[in-house]
């Protein structure tokens, strides 16, 4: 599940076939990044980087070539801490966060990014059942209030099933079912 979603976000090639996003198979990473934002399992650590400015890197594909952000990118960071409800946390360095309030800070990154697409790598992994339930439950809200495509891997099938518009089962073989 993780290679084909990083197959899919062109962070590696396709062992057979193409991908294709928005008709074509030769976008560049900075033009894949305007349609794509990826959520990977890595945590990312860095003592000394704050949520804020690690949901500010979301911005990325749409700054200057400083990295510089603009008022329209503020607002994007904005929304994005105010849709995943992390306020409370932009101060906050990222080695403090618990796994919870790190995958919601990661969700943040990638609606900054502001791309048609989310895909999450197993983003309920290693949290509780309680904390699984309301992630899932957040990105199906999110899905409908910021009109954004999510697709996500998970071992969770009874959540997946409650909160999902279409599932689709990947087996080990590769098969692919709807």
């Amino acid at each position: 599940k993780s290679t084909l979603l990083r197959t899919l976000g062109g962070l590696q090639r396709p062992l057979a076939g193409s991908v294709v996003i928005t008709g074509r198979t030769d976008l560049s990473a900075a033009q894949l990044a305007q349609k794509i934002s990826l959520v990977l399992t890595d945590r990312i650590t860095g003592n000394n980087l704050d949520v804020y400015s690690l949901v500010a890197l979301g911005r990325y594909p749409w700054s200057d070539w400083l990295g510089g952000l603009g008022e329209s990118d503020r607002a994007a960071i904005e929304r994005a801490i105010e849709a995943t409800g992390i306020g409370a946390l932009r101060d906050r360095k990222l080695h403090t966060l618990s796994d919870g309030e790190n995958q919601k800070v990661m969700l943040a990154r990638a609606l900054a990014q502001d791309t048609p697409l989310l895909m999450l790598d197993e983003p309920t992994a290693h949290l509780d059942l309680p904390s699984r339930i309301r992630l899932m439950r957040l990105l199906h809200r999110l899905a409908g209030e910021l009109d954004k495509g999510i697709l996500l891997s998970t071992h969770e099938l009874d959540l997946a099933l409650q909160v999902a518009d279409e599932v689709w089962l990947l087996e080990a073989t590769g098969s692919l079912h709807k």
